[in-house]
């Protein structure tokens, strides 16, 4: 199953909250997430400068991809830049450029987020979101999305530049009912489930309302970790060893920050409260879907095989 993680993050570097607590551990994060079954990782970029290191860090293991865009919060850095124009034309060029290597699978992370207009106002989210669908068209790629608290102007924007974009994930959702379907009426987008879609009973009803053909699952580790005050906790049965972070162990998880092996509980719970007993054929169905969107060279081998064989796809 592939996994969408943000590896740019401190806490992968031992650093939380700006306080050093351990050396950098992202091998024993990756050994834990092959082991748990994960072949692939999508290394997702929010800046210019994180997609940089998204792609360098992509290019350490064939299993390591990465996207190359601005998150909705940071769009400030293209006027920031004193060139919007040659800011967009250089996520151009890294786009083009981990295209070459086999590495760049999406534009994002991109969108709206208006529950943190703090950092960036919603005129500006806006006009850069609408820029990077041409980011996508220029580069051919689908689309790796952001919708916070922001629904209707998303879906706007979306259906203003569909013809724009092959294909693409709303990912990390946690919208209502109402949100969920108008997403539904995008036939070629899918919608991200993590723990943070996970949390209360509505969150669980929302969730069994995405149809299996437009649903992904992921991890956004180190953050949207599934917790035990989660309505969805009571449907996960595997768990890892834990310590907390002054208590750093290289063969235990950390409590707290989120990692890629945990895919297999957010699939746990998307069975559970939808009701599926054959959690392996869900899986498969569920990295057809991703494969489709981000590896579409494989759709008529790897993913193909998997659904047709009685392996296990996570």
């Amino acid at each position: 199953m592939p996994s969408a993680m943000r590896m740019i993050d401190g806490m992968f570097k031992g650093i939380y909250n700006g306080k050093q607590y351990h050396a950098a551990d992202i091998p024993a994060v990756l050994a834990r997430a092959w082991s748990a079954g994960v072949d692939r990782i999508i290394v997702t970029g929010g800046s210019l400068e994180e997609s940089r290191e998204a792609l360098a860090i992509a290019e350490t293991d064939g299993r390591l991809f990465c996207t190359v865009g601005v998150h909705p919060t940071r769009c400030k850095e293209f006027e920031e830049s004193g060139d919007p124009e040659q800011h967009f034309r250089a996520l151009v060029s890294l786009a083009k450029e981990g295209i070459e290597k086999g590495k760049v699978v999406a534009v994002g992370e991109c969108g709206l987020d208006y529950d943190r207009l703090q950092f960036c106002p919603s005129e500006i989210q806006k006009k850069y979101f609408e820029k990077q669908f041409e980011l996508a068209a220029v580069v051919k790629l689908p689309m790796f999305l952001h919708m916070r608290a922001a629904a209707e102007d998303f879906s706007q924007i979306l259906d203003r530049n569909k013809h724009r974009f092959c294909a693409g994930v709303a990912h990390s959702f946690t919208g209502s009912a109402e949100d969920r379907d108008r997403l539904l009426l995008f036939d070629n987008l899918f919608i991200g489930v993590n723990g943070c879609s996970l949390k209360t009973s509505e969150n669980l009803d929302v969730v069994k309302g995405i149809p299996i053909e437009r649903m992904m699952i992921e991890t956004d580790s180190p953050y949207c970790e599934i917790k035990n005050t989660h309505a969805g906790i009571n449907f996960v049965k595997t768990t890892w060893p834990s310590k907390k972070k002054e208590k750093y162990d290289q063969d235990s998880t950390i409590k707290g920050r989120n990692e890629p092996c945990l895919v297999r509980q957010v699939l746990e719970v998307v069975a559970g409260c939808k009701g599926i007993a054959d959690i392996d054929q869900l899986s498969k169905a569920l990295y057809h879907n991703t494969c489709r969107v981000f590896f579409p060279q494989d759709l008529d081998s790897a993913a193909d095989a998997l659904l047709e064989s009685g392996s296990d796809a996570l």
